[in-house]
């Protein structure tokens, strides 16, 4: 059987190689790229996404890649965002009292974390959502996490033909989005290729759905 093709959106955010390689592990033939036509062509997209929210959309901007991700999903067609490649698919983030809009992809904003210890450092269970695909066989497993902002409320239903979006919840001073899987449209705030054995099952999940 043919290996997904999974193009890594190369936008300048943080350190990427490492979710090319974990994809690798997983079965895809991965590529880091920027060109349009590699990255909606290709089985799916992941956007990986470290440090602020501002800057995260700037970069991502500055190479068209929010109108690539909506191209992506207007056609139906996968996409995974990881940890602030997470954050930037709702309406807004605010960090340091800088509100800046996102991708808009879901209601919601992405703020600090009412907690006694930023940031949330660590290995940490989730509550996967009911009938999951990504967390099918690990949903007792632990998620390595590094950040200080999160969404902490979830109002979206099922839009269209998708089914009704499944949120994954963790908590870490306060309940917060660790994942949702809605439609074409996936995420996770956790690194999965961080994760060790299971976000390594995580990811081949989510290539098994492509």
């Amino acid at each position: 059987m043919a290996r997904p093709t999974v193009a890594v959106l190369d936008y300048g955010s943080g350190n990427v190689h490492s979710a090319v390689k974990a994809l690798e592990a997983a079965g895809a033939d991965t590529t880091l790229t920027r060109d349009r036509d590699a990255v909606m062509n290709a089985d799916g997209l992941l956007v990986p996404g470290v440090g602020a929210f501002t800057a995260v959309m700037d970069q991502l901007k500055a190479v068209r890649g929010d109108e690539l991700i909506e191209r992506r999903l207007a056609g139906g067609r996968k996409v995974l965002g990881i940890c602030v490649g997470m954050q930037i698919l709702f309406d807004r983030g605010v960090e340091h009292g800088i509100d800046t809009e996102g991708l808009g992809e879901w209601p919601g904003t992405v703020e600090q974390l009412d907690a006694p210890v930023l940031p949330h450092m660590g290995w940490n269970t989730v509550e996967s959502a009911p009938e999951s695909t990504l967390f099918t066989g690990i949903e007792d497993e632990r998620f390595y996490f590094v950040h200080s902002y999160a969404a902490t409320d979830w109002s979206l239903e099922a839009y269209g033909a998708f089914q009704p979006p499944r949120v994954t919840w963790a908590t870490h001073g306060q309940r917060f989005v660790a994942a949702v899987e809605n439609g074409p449209l996936s995420a996770t705030q956790f690194h999965p290729e961080k994760s060790g054995e299971a976000g390594l099952q995580l990811l081949r999940n989510w290539l098994g759905s492509l």
